[in-house]
């Protein structure tokens, strides 16, 4: 049986910092791990493809895609992607593409000052889907793909190519 840790050391066997991440073992998907931990994140597309679904994060203040944490019951870094997308958005039958588009590392406040290694993935939207904001997030709101909000996160804007090309292919 597949275990989180080893779809992480599959998912990241070509991302070297996060590589030698994981040789921390099982912790390194925890917040327990303060140089730095796993984090999977999903930049949602409406259902033509035309507008994207982002958060402004309640914390920084900026519109980023939606993400966070890891947690105990989830079997696949797409899977806890997807269950991220649908607690921050309320749409529950998001379209998770199964690959991820795109890794980064940041540095964040977690435990005193840490680095989330973020695997990022794209969904999509069904027709006429509507968002519910969450206790995460102060707004969300649909944006075209060609014209994003402000002030927007450091490497949010990067997703919107791999992601069409991930959709369309």
């Amino acid at each position: 049986m597949t275990t989180l840790y080893d779809d992480a050391l599959r998912v990241f066997r070509d991302v070297p910092v996060t590589a030698d991440l994981l040789t921390a073992g099982p912790v390194a998907l925890t917040r327990a791990h303060l140089p730095g931990h796993v984090t999977a994140s999903t930049l949602v597309l409406s259902h033509d493809h035309t507008e994207v679904l982002l958060c402004l994060h309640g914390k920084f203040r900026k519109w980023v895609q939606l993400g966070g944490h890891l947690e105990p019951g989830d079997a696949t870094l797409a899977g806890a992607a997807l269950r991220e997308a649908v607690e921050e958005s309320g749409i529950a039958d998001l379209v998770l593409h199964p690959e991820p588009i795109h890794f980064d590392v940041h540095r964040v406040g977690c435990g005193g000052g840490s680095a989330h290694h973020d695997v990022r993935y794209v969904a999509v939207a069904p027709e006429g889907a509507v968002f519910t904001v969450s206790e995460e997030s102060a707004e969300l709101g649909w944006f075209p793909v060609g014209a994003l909000p402000s002030p927007l996160a450091d490497a949010t804007e990067c997703l919107i190519g791999p992601a069409l090309a991930a959709v369309r292919g």
